[in-house]
């Protein structure tokens, strides 16, 4: 069986001339459906001997300490949002597609608590200026626009996160953070860690995310959110 790339490299060269190419995605996890379930398989098999902070670059050891937590990149309220439920909670029981949705791994990453607590559900973007607050960490916020703009190690996996959950679950970015996001890929392409995570969700939860397999696809994908 040919895997999620190759498929979509298929039905692009099927009609390569086509004004209106499928989109891009991989297929939706469907192994995990507990968002309880993935914590564990986060830090027992994913982040098992340790890793980096997505926003502060970090590192951390097998023992996980107590400043770092789990960040949705592509944020869960988003989510409630477009699946119409009241709260996460009202989601996780009465809509089975936001479970598996919240549980894919591809959207997960370690962070530093208060860095994911300041995030919040903030859009991606441009932030002005050099406001720094947090030390060292490049990571800015613009509190009255309601972006944050993370330090430039970390803004390629942000957006090939991002762009997975987005079509692969029929979500929407808006046009302006789709553009902003589309160029962090270009410029902070995937390093050999972030393959090598890939590989293991793959193994976890039995799908790839194909913007880390093949960055170029990304381009394609913009088209349908501008």
């Amino acid at each position: 069986m040919a895997n999620v790339l190759e498929l979509i490299h298929m039905s692009l060269k099927s009609n390569p001339h086509s004004s209106s190419q499928p989109m891009l995605r991989s297929l939706p996890q469907q192994e995990i459906n507990s968002y309880q379930k993935a914590i564990r398989l986060f830090w027992k098999e994913l982040y098992a001997t340790g890793g980096k902070a997505i926003y502060s670059q970090q590192q951390f050891g097998p023992v996980k300490p107590d400043w770092i937590n789990i960040e949705h990149i592509f944020p869960m309220a988003w989510v409630v949002n477009a699946l119409k439920c009241k709260d996460r909670r009202d989601c996780r029981y009465n809509k089975k597609r936001f479970n598996f949705i919240e549980s894919d791994l591809h959207n997960l990453y370690p962070s530093r608590r208060d860095l994911n607590m300041l995030r919040a559900s903030h859009r991606f973007g441009k932030v002005k200026g050099e406001l720094r607050l947090f030390g060292s960490f490049d990571f800015k916020l613009d509190n009255k626009r309601r972006i944050i703009e993370p330090a430039p190690a970390s803004q390629g996996e942000v957006a090939r996160s991002m762009y997975h959950m987005a079509t692969t679950y029929d979500l929407i970015i808006f046009a302006k953070q789709a553009e902003t996001l589309a160029y962090w890929n270009k410029v902070d392409q995937p390093s050999k860690e972030e393959m090598r995570r890939n590989d293991l969700i793959e193994e976890l939860q039995g799908t790839r995310n194909v913007f880390i397999d093949d960055s170029k696809a990304i381009e394609q994908a913009k088209k349908q959110f501008i």
